[in-house]
């Protein structure tokens, strides 16, 4: 399609002879299928069979390159499907006719990092054929944040069953990008791991890559490829492709109900089948993909009439330091004094909910941590007094999360789900799914759709990246699929670097329950892995940032009530929102630093944390409105690079103009609450 020798102006000059350089949607003499994105920057290029391919005339099959601000962002890449038992349908695929398309509106979501999205893009969908009569369609979406795409695939001559082995699709660089990619041990994942930087080239094949994956492309710009609207199909990762700079699409392979592998094939379906959109996030910074709500957009509209019932907040939690409370009365654990010692906590803090974790259930357990035995969520374990923490906690104005193990949420939901309605609950968590085949996938949104009906929120935990299932879904509010706070309980693994890289890969997918608010800081040197009284190796005022700079309309408010006692640094976490109006990320690169502005109402609020490394930013505030502001400030201390709970709080007078100075030290951070300094 594109030459490798042509220059991307030298390209767009041949648009220009043409006179379609600046149409939405264009095709130029050869048969290009050209889709721009509504700014004019993004452009999507798609070519077929008998467009001539000037680097390799062999190679004349389905493909398509993405152009951003007249630089390759990405070269010419296969597309295509291969089903099972038939030769692959792509190589030989020619254009039957275009249907264009725009669309410009905008919608409010409950929760999220914004309050209105606006959908904006520009779009066509290819019809293709093969000499065999065989067909299929390409839909492309163009926007100003990235570009997308999917494949439309007919009932083909009366077959009823569709096998779809895998995908050809590529994702082929013009030049050796650096990736920072999550490699995981198989499909069967909880994606909890360090992230890696590592160039394209040097990608070893056998290495299987989750997705969102970030890429710089040298001189070109920023783009993550991930995926949105999965539905009926199994979730997508990434290998090294057959290019020198490509990678090639992989499918989860087909298992059944108990995770057995099942004939070798990824999807098995009905026609017609319409997979999930392949997204690519584009930026010319990494923060404006942080920025982007696109993956939202791919998904259709909510399925919920009424979502005044979905609330964000933040919740105190048992777990994570739930037995290491030497200052109590009673025998710390999962029972009803330590279940209403949190809830108290919860309403005295004036925090929502509160989440009983696992053990509240009634299950033939081995052990106390034999998560994978079914526990009937239908009753309850002896040692705790569920009525009681009901009335508890309603008398205390904070409501119930519950904790579950998929395996009994899937045998017992039809019982359970009603059950909790009644009791008041307002959502479950679920763990350890781990997977993200095809059967998985639609467990998902089965799920979501019986706790829709009975008002319960979700917080998928051992979980796939999200998909953007929280548009259609919106009481799906979070989910993990991420190495959070809780490995910091056995390992040293969740670092300032591994907190500074998460914003820009995991959390461009949707909301990540890294459950912050550990106030046990250490330096590096200090530090130990625990699992009573865990720590956290970074400084107070980092920890304090991560509920600004990380996303979760339900967030962890992780560590013991009394760890939280005469603190002023608890002030920020009692203060600060959790869902938002708008978000402007003013900084950063994965692993090093963010700063992150977001703002609720007519307040802001800036977290900014950096790696080991000290730092100091210059912070413009020029996104605030006109007038003076007050600033309320938690930075570093002076020390704090050698005692790490000590935090430095000031206030100063702000305006639009104002470039606030955060010093961090290594691992530090800083949190920012800007107030008008008069209320209307």
């Amino acid at each position: 399609m594109l030459s490798r020798t042509m220059t991307p102006r030298k390209f767009s000059a041949l648009y220009l002879l043409a006179g379609l350089a600046v149409s939405a949607y264009s095709q130029n003499s050869d048969g290009r299928v050209r889709v721009t994105s509504p700014d004019g920057n993004v452009v999507f290029i798609l070519a077929d069979a008998k467009t001539p391919n000037e680097a390799e005339p062999k190679k004349n099959g389905l493909r398509y390159a993405v152009d951003f601000h007249a630089k390759w962002l990405l070269d010419e890449s296969n597309l295509g499907l291969k089903l099972q038992g038939s030769a692959a349908m792509g190589p030989q695929m020619h254009k039957v006719d275009v249907h264009t398309g725009q669309h410009d509106e905008t919608y409010r979501i409950p929760v999220g990092k914004t309050s209105e999205v606006r959908d904006h893009y520009n779009s066509a969908v290819v019809d293709l054929a093969d000499d065999a009569g065989r067909k299929m369609s390409v839909e492309v979406r163009a926007y100003d944040d990235g570009v997308a795409f999917r494949y439309l695939l007919p009932e083909q001559a009366g077959e009823k069953t569709v096998r779809i082995e895998k995908e050809l699709t590529e994702f082929n660089y013009p030049k050796d990008a650096t990736l920072y990619p999550l490699i995981v041990d198989g499909f069967q994942s909880s994606y909890e791991d360090e992230y890696q930087q590592r160039q394209v080239n040097g990608i070893h094949r056998e290495w299987l890559m989750a997705l969102p994956l970030l890429s710089e492309v040298p001189g070109a710009g920023w783009v993550a490829v991930t995926e949105a609207d999965i539905e009926n199909y199994p979730g997508m990762y990434l290998r090294k492709g057959d290019e020198r700079n490509g990678l090639r699409a992989e499918l989860s392979p087909q298992v059944d109900a108990q995770g057995k592998p099942g004939n070798g094939i990824a999807v098995e379906t009905g026609p017609p089948v319409t997979t999930p959109w392949r997204v690519l996030m584009i930026g010319e910074e990494p923060g404006r993909l942080v920025e982007s709500n696109i993956v939202l957009n791919l998904n259709p509209p909510s399925k919920i009439a009424d979502t005044s019932w979905i609330k964000a907040g933040k919740s105190a939690w048992d777990w994570w330091s739930g037995e290491a409370a030497p200052s109590v009365s009673f025998k710390t654990g999962m029972n009803t004094a330590t279940m209403k010692h949190f809830i108290d906590f919860a309403s005295a803090s004036g925090f929502p909910y509160m989440l009983i974790d696992a053990g509240w259930a009634l299950a033939n357990r081995k052990n106390a941590q034999d998560y994978a035995a079914v526990a009937d969520i239908t009753k309850i374990d002896p040692q705790i007094d569920m009525p009681e923490l009901l009335r508890y906690a309603k008398e205390k104005n904070v409501r119930i999360w519950l904790w579950s193990h998929w395996t009994s949420v899937d045998k017992y939901v039809e019982q359970a789900f009603p059950l909790f309605e009644k009791w008041g609950v307002a959502g479950v968590k679920i763990d350890f799914m781990n997977r993200d085949d095809q059967w998985m996938t639609a467990w998902y949104r089965h799920v979501a759709e019986l706790a829709a009906q009975h008002h319960l929120m979700i917080d998928f935990h051992g979980a796939f990246k999200p998909d953007g299932l929280r548009r259609t879904y919106p009481n799906v509010v979070t989910r993990e699929g991420v190495m959070g706070k809780e490995y910091l309980k056995w390992s040293a693994r969740v670092t300032p670097t591994h907190n500074t890289t998460l914003p820009f890969t995991r959390m461009l997918a949707g909301p990540l329950d890294y459950t912050p608010g550990a106030f046990g800081n250490a330096t590096r040197a200090e530090f130990v892995a625990r699992d009573k009284e865990p720590m956290a190796p970074n400084t107070r005022a980092h920890e304090l940032a991560l509920y600004v700079v990380l996303e979760s309309p339900l967030m962890m408010v992780s560590d013991y009530p009394e760890h939280y006692a005469g603190q002023h640094d608890f002030e920020f976490i009692k203060q600060v929102p959790v869902t938002w109006d708008e978000i402007r990320v003013i900084a950063g690169r994965p692993m090093e630093n963010i700063t992150v502005a977001r703002r609720s109402g007519k307040d802001w609020y800036v977290g900014s944390i950096t790696n080991w490394d000290a730092r100091t930013v210059k912070v413009p505030l020029s996104f605030l409105g006109e007038g003076k502001y007050t600033a309320e400030i938690y930075a570093d201390a002076a020390d704090a690079d050698k005692v790490a709970t000590h935090t430095e709080f000031t206030k100063q007078e702000v305006d639009r103009d104002t470039a606030l100075e955060v010093k961090m030290a290594p691992g530090g951070g800083s949190a920012v609450w800007i107030h008008p300094e008069s209320r209307d």
